[in-house]
């Protein structure tokens, strides 16, 4: 521990939020002190090179001067300094920005345990003390503390942020996961549901709250009576890892939580083997997942091609496609391919496109300060004028209208 306290300073727009970590957090754990909190970007610049804080906790969508380009500017004036990243939304494209500008992490203000944000904090401490090496992976307790940082690192590396996630892996790897070595499966659980408050009571309804995916986890191993593991990932999803021989008793053990939570989802990989094979698995679960629930998609339960064409665009929304293009690519003709999407999905790949569109321009106007001009060209649109247009039949008010009206209650509900 340093002789004096780390400096931390808090920028939010919100008050509730900045009052609420000044005062529910125990900064002298960490060797802390808040030394300044601000509303807005251009304010926390200012308070910044007052006080040159080592720690900089900070939203990204605010007024003046956002959270990314505050990042940028913190970490050009002092390269040392360390950066939080808040936000309500589950794009994590702007976080990635703020990570490739030197951010050390991003939580989720409306699901982030308090124990990601001490994992954080603890590694800050011991990085600025001079300690950076990072916390053994081979752990001699199993204490929800350890558990959470483990968790928080693999959350996350899986969003794209630079950290010791790996290294830890291959000592965990070669302990108690050598059983990965063979053949295993991943399957990742997901609830579904499209808002926060519907989300908690779904894991409630297993009356097994906070503990739900422990609980899944035991029952799991003690019904493959063999190797099982798994890590949360957020509230709201969890990857377990078995052996292929466990599978139909795993589906099965899902199908029955499945009825008394109906918003239970999974999908799967494997048989894998190795190391590699599990990152590369992991991670396409996670991708697939996030483009699942931001476009509001069911993919898993849809056929490959099918499922294969909806991921393709969602993840490519900037591309000019076209029926052929898609057709084309996931190996069926025009006609046919056309015929399967409007059976599987309901509606014509059109349709179902600028739908996709639609929900990515609104996600751009709410969270971000782009000009209509640069939001066509992310969307595969390329005309402002166009799009100004079409987002107004749409939705009944122009993009100005939207990104004003909605901003301000999506703010005055977080």
């Amino acid at each position: 521990m340093t002789d004096n306290p780390i400096k931390v300073l808090i920028a939010d727009d919100e008050s509730i939020v900045r009052r609420g970590l000044m005062a529910t957090v125990n900064w002298s754990r960490f060797n802390m002190v808040v030394v300044a909190d601000a509303p807005n970007g251009q304010k926390a610049w200012e308070a910044f090179l007052l006080h040159e804080p080592e720690v900089v906790i900070t939203d990204i969508v605010m007024p003046e001067m956002d959270g990314i380009e505050l990042a940028k500017r913190v970490k050009e004036k002092s390269p040392h300094t360390r950066v939080l990243l808040l936000s309500c939304h589950r794009d994590f494209e702007y976080a990635q920005k703020g990570m490739m500008l030197g951010a050390s992490g991003y939580l989720l203000k409306t699901a982030f345990e308090d124990e990601e944000l001490a994992y954080y904090l603890q590694k800050f401490e011991e990085e600025l003390a001079g300690n950076s090496e990072p916390p053994p992976a081979v752990r001699t307790a199993n204490s929800n503390e350890e558990d959470a940082q483990w968790n928080a690192a693999f959350y996350a590396w899986l969003c794209g942020f630079r950290n010791n996630f790996q290294g830890e892996l291959k000592l965990r790897w070669e302990t108690q996961w050598f059983w990965l070595n063979e053949p295993h499966e991943i399957i990742l659980v997901k609830i579904f549901d499209s808002s926060e408050q519907s989300l908690s009571a779904a894991i409630k309804s297993s009356n097994r709250g906070g503990e739900y995916w422990k609980y899944l986890g035991d029952k799991l191993l003690q019904e493959t009576e063999g190797p099982c593991a798994y890590i949360p990932c957020g509230v709201d999803r969890c990857f377990y890892f078995y052996r292929p021989t466990a599978r139909l008793k795993v589906e099965r053990l899902l199908k029955e939580s499945k009825a008394s939570c109906p918003q239970l989802h999974w999908s799967s990989r494997g048989p894998l083997k190795g190391m590699d094979g599990w990152l590369e698995a992991v991670q396409e679960l996670h991708r697939a997942a996030e483009l699942e629930r931001k476009f509001e998609l069911r993919v898993n339960s849809w056929p490959e091609t099918v499922m294969r064409s909806v991921l393709l665009v969602a993840e490519n929304v900037s591309e000019p496609w076209s029926v052929s293009d898609v057709a084309h690519r996931v190996g069926l003709s025009r006609s046919h391919f056309s015929t399967l999407f409007k059976k599987v999905t309901g509606e014509n790949f059109v349709s179902f496109l600028y739908r996709m569109r639609l929900k990515t321009a609104q996600d751009l106007l709410l969270n971000t300060t782009m000009t209509l001009q640069d939001i066509a060209e992310r969307i595969g649109m390329v005309d402002g004028k166009y799009v100004s247009k079409w987002f107004k039949r749409c939705c009944g008010m122009t993009p100005s209208q939207y990104r004003s009206g909605q901003k301000g209650e999506h703010f005055a509900q977080k």
